[in-house]
């Protein structure tokens, strides 16, 4: 199951409402994410860019695409930004097939 990154910022009437409602948003995004069957693996605020960034599993593409459409389709968020998240083995086997693809097209004697 990919992993993936979610970045985002509320909108200046979400920032409000959770000022007076004090709302865990983090059990909204897990409820969110459970219901395309994925899982919310960490919940963050932050500085900087974005308010805030989950880190999600889901069962394939697809469905991480279509919790992401689903949660910004409530119109409480202004951007969000998904990163699909690989672990070391997997970009180990990425370096691999990429050096396995420039050794194979290396003109003889090329350094």
């Amino acid at each position: 199951m990919p992993f993936f990154l979610h970045q985002w910022t509320y909108k200046d009437q979400q920032v409000r409402s959770l000022l007076l409602e004090s709302t865990d948003r983090s059990e909204v995004v897990r409820v969110a994410i459970e219901a395309f069957g994925g899982t919310l693996q960490s919940f963050y605020y932050c500085f900087g860019s974005y308010d805030g960034l989950a880190i999600s599993k889901f069962p394939d593409h697809e469905t991480a695409l279509a919790a992401v459409l689903a949660i910004t389709g409530q119109g409480r968020i202004n951007a969000l930004q998904t990163t699909v998240l690989l672990s070391a083995e997997e970009g180990l086997k990425a370096m691999r097939q990429a050096s396995d693809a420039i050794k194979d097209r290396q003109a003889p004697g090329a350094p």
